[in-house]
C-alpha cells in the first residue's frame, strides 16, 4: 500500500476535535512552561502537566508508549538531550539550561502533539540563537503547510533556515502525521528537497518538529534507551505545533 493512501484526510469535525486536543495540550504546555525556574526538578514538571490532563479528562499517549514503556506524561530533555528525556526527581534544572519539554493530549480519539524549548535563569547568546533558529524554523514550516506544496518543500525550508544560520538539524527524528495515531503517515524529515514527497491536501494533518543541534547532526540514545543526545554533547533545542493543511492555508491545531 503506498504511503499516500495510508493518510487518512480528516474532515472539518474531526479538525474541530483535534483543535480541541490542541488546545488542552497548549494549556499543559504552558502550565508546565509558567514552573520552569532553577531549582525545580523535571517530576514536579511531569507532575504539573499530568493534573491538567486529569482536569480535562485527557491522557498523554506518551505513557506506557513503546519498549520499554515511556514512565511519564511528558518528555523533558535538558541542555545536549535532544527528544524523549524521562522526568527525574533527581534531576534539578540550573540557571543557564535550556529545556525542551514534549506532550501529546488524546481528546475523545484524537492526538494533539506539540513541544517547546525555554531557558533556565540566564542563557548565553549562543544559547539564545539556538532557541530563536529553532522556534524559526518551526514557523517557516508552518507557512510551508500550503495546498498543492509537497512535504519535501516543508523539509527543505526547515534545512535551509537552519544551516543558514550555522547550525544542525537531525538526520534521524522526523515530523509526522498525527490524528488517531500518534504517529501517523507521511513522516517528515527536518531536511530535503524542495519538490519533492507528498503534495499536501486539505485535511492531512502533520506534526512539524525541528529538531536542532549546535555542533553536529549526529546523536545517539542513552542507556534509559529512550534519551536522545547529540553525538558530541552540544546543546540542542526542539520546538513543535500540530498542523492542518486547509483550503484557506495552515491551521495550527496546537496554539492556544
Amino acid at each position: 500500500m503506498s504511503q499516500a493512501r495510508q493518510i487518512h484526510l480528516k474532515s472539518p469535525a474531526e479538525l474541530e476535535q483535534m483543535r480541541e486536543a490542541g488546545r488542552i495540550n497548549a494549556m499543559v504546555l504552558k502550565s508546565v512552561k509558567d514552573l520552569i525556574q532553577p531549582g525545580i526538578t523535571t517530576a514536579e514538571l511531569n507532575a504539573a502537566a499530568e493534573v491538567v490532563l486529569e482536569k480535562h479528562g485527557c491522557i498523554s499517549p506518551f505513557k506506557g508508549y513503546g519498549q520499554p514503556p515511556f514512565p511519564a506524561s511528558i518528555t523533558v530533555s535538558v541542555n545536549q538531550e535532544l527528544v524523549h528525556g524521562i522526568p527525574s526527581e533527581k534531576r534539578k534544572l540550573k540557571s543557564g539550561d535550556i529545556v525542551s519539554v514534549d506532550c501529546g493530549t488524546i481528546y475523545k480519539g484524537f492526538v494533539g502533539d506539540s513541544a517547546f524549548s525555554a531557558a533556565v535563569g540566564n542563557i548565553s547568546e549562543e544559547t539564545q540563537k539556538l532557541l530563536d533558529a529553532t522556534e524559526g524554523a518551526l514557523k517557516i514550516a508552518v507557512e510551508k503547510m500550503q495546498p498543492g506544496n509537497r512535504t519535501g518543500d516543508i523539509s527543505a525550508a526547515i534545512q535551509q533556515y537552519v544551516e543558514s544560520r550555522g547550525l544542525h538539524v537531525t538526520r534521524v527524528y522526523t515530523g509526522h502525521g498525527v490524528g488517531k495515531q500518534m504517529h501517523e503517515e507521511p513522516q517528515v524529515p527536518n531536511y530535503g528537497v524542495a519538490g519533492q514527497g507528498l503534495p499536501l491536501r486539505p485535511g492531512m494533518t502533520i506534526a512539524l518538529e525541528p529538531m536542532v543541534l549546535v555542533g553536529t547532526s549526529a546523536t545517539r540514545v542513552l542507556s534509559d534507551q529512550w534519551t536522545v543526545v547529540s553525538a558530541d554533547g552540544s546543546l540542542t533545542a526542539h520546538f513543535e505545533h500540530s498542523v492542518a493543511v486547509t483550503e484557506n492555508g495552515p491551521l495550527v491545531l496546537t496554539d492556544l
